[in-house]
């Protein structure tokens, strides 16, 4: 029973660790070398597979744009334009403010989570076995000391990256809108306020407590619920997977559960970021 329970424990460990790159004092190391790391540990396969799929989003745009006419459209030219239809709606209702940049970044946000979430619909043991084949064959690897997690938002670290680029955007409109001076003033005049210039006085600190807890609160959330959605299903997925040779009727029938997930996440992510970035370009917030 201890050897089963070992079993189980390991090969949910050995999906759930990232590949790492890292820096010690014997110089570059890789995967288990990275536990006593030093300046720097970077998920390799968690760059490569959101690079990767960030250029797959590219070329498809890309391809469908170069090739769309104005007379009756593929399939792939109206899948496109349904997207994009889709995406430009919710911005015209959702950000009140004038800005070139919200409709492209919302687009990239939605699809390019989208994809990343889509890799959780892989059988979660095919890329890590075929990349454990690749290290023994050609590396002289063990392959259980290889190591690939190919669904990017289930590394707290990309997603915590996506929400910190949309937290810097926010600061970036809030003083483009309002002026250093007025992204001051709204952290420390609001929520409370007051004509006397004493008791106003006085107010700034609780006000800039709660603006800050209300600013700093919303990266993490965009943060936490992507990485705990994801991370929640691929677990499932493990879990399913260690049952063996009747994996896939369960598997199937979450899978098809888990597409709902996978869409509804990339789109609360892009909702959210339209709203933040409106709230910051609001000159009456």
């Amino acid at each position: 029973m201890a050897a089963e329970e070992l079993t189980l424990q390991s090969h949910i460990q050995h999906h759930l660790t990232n590949a790492k790159m890292c820096s010690t004092d014997a110089g570059i190391e890789f995967n288990k070398a990275c536990s006593d790391a030093g300046f720097w540990t970077w998920h390799i396969d968690t760059l490569a597979w959101s690079i990767g799929l960030g250029i797959l989003f590219l070329m498809i745009f890309r391809s469908a744009a170069k090739k769309a006419h104005t007379g009756v459209p593929g399939k792939m030219q109206c899948f496109i334009e349904m997207i994009i239809e889709l995406v430009a709606t919710n911005v015209r209702d959702t950000f009140h403010g004038k800005s070139k940049l919200i409709a492209p970044l919302a687009l990239t946000i939605f699809v390019w989570v989208f994809l990343m979430n889509l890799m959780d619909l892989i059988p979660v043991d095919f890329l890590p076995a075929f990349a454990g084949w690749v290290g023994a064959t050609f590396f002289g690897m063990d392959s259980h000391d290889v190591y690939m997690k190919i669904v990017p938002t289930t590394d707290l670290n990309m997603t915590a990256g996506l929400a910190i680029g949309v937290f810097l955007l926010m600061i970036g409109y809030s003083i483009r809108i309002k002026g250093v001076m007025g992204f001051i003033k709204e952290l420390t005049l609001h929520p409370f306020s007051a004509s006397n210039p004493v008791v106003q006085a006085l107010l700034i600190p609780f006000n800039l407590l709660l603006e800050l807890i209300a600013l700093v609160a919303k990266p993490f959330s965009l943060a936490l619920r992507l990485f705990g959605n994801l991370y929640a299903g691929e677990m499932i997925f493990i879990l399913i997977g260690a049952i063996g040779l009747f994996q896939l009727p369960l598997h199937f029938v979450w899978a098809v559960f888990h597409i709902l997930v996978i869409v509804l996440q990339a789109f609360v992510f892009m909702m959210l970021t339209i709203v933040y970035l409106s709230m910051a370009s609001s000159e009456s917030h």
